[in-house]
């Protein structure tokens, strides 16, 4: 028998693959570096000053406590479906309906990616929001606030809030 003399084993990727995956990974970690879980108070202040306080005759502490039974103030919350659809950011916007989710045939009433809806930047969840409320079923339009807020005594959820 012959000796083989020991030969390192080439790549099988050239070495810059493995830090290109790297970088690939981290970048899509970081959108969820900019979540933002707000304060009950720090939230309501926010919707107030985009004139959530009175809009379709809700109230700031309806929309918080939407919030909270929703996605626990998180700006980044996202529930994924059975059917593929996700429910999206501080409100849980659903894919199926308001926004678009890579799939350029959906509705996408709210006009904009459901990713925007994950922003700690409230403009676009809020304008999406507005719009759901503007339909005919308001603020039911949401499960959570038909069985969490609905009909009962709201005050604590803004209570203590300097405005």
């Amino acid at each position: 028998m012959e000796a083989r003399s020991w030969v390192p084993r080439r790549w099988l990727h050239p070495p810059g693959v493995r830090a290109l995956a790297f970088v690939a990974l981290l970048s899509c970690l970081l959108p969820s570096s900019e979540a933002k879980v707000f304060s009950r108070c720090e939230l309501a202040r926010a919707l107030q000053e985009f004139g959530l306080e009175g809009y379709r005759g809700y109230n700031l502490a309806d929309w918080i406590c939407l919030a909270y039974f929703t996605s626990g103030f998180n700006t980044a919350a996202v529930d994924h479906e059975a059917d593929g659809s996700t429910n999206n950011g501080i409100f849980q916007i659903s894919s199926r309906k308001w926004c678009n989710n890579l799939d350029p045939q959906g509705p996408n009433l709210c006009r904009m990616y459901c990713t925007d809806l994950l922003k700690p930047n409230l403009k676009d969840t809020v304008i999406c929001a507005m719009k759901i409320a503007q339909g005919p079923l308001g603020l039911r339009s949401w499960e959570a606030w038909r069985h969490h807020c609905q009909g009962k005594d709201l005050r604590d959820w803004v209570d203590g809030c300097d405005f």
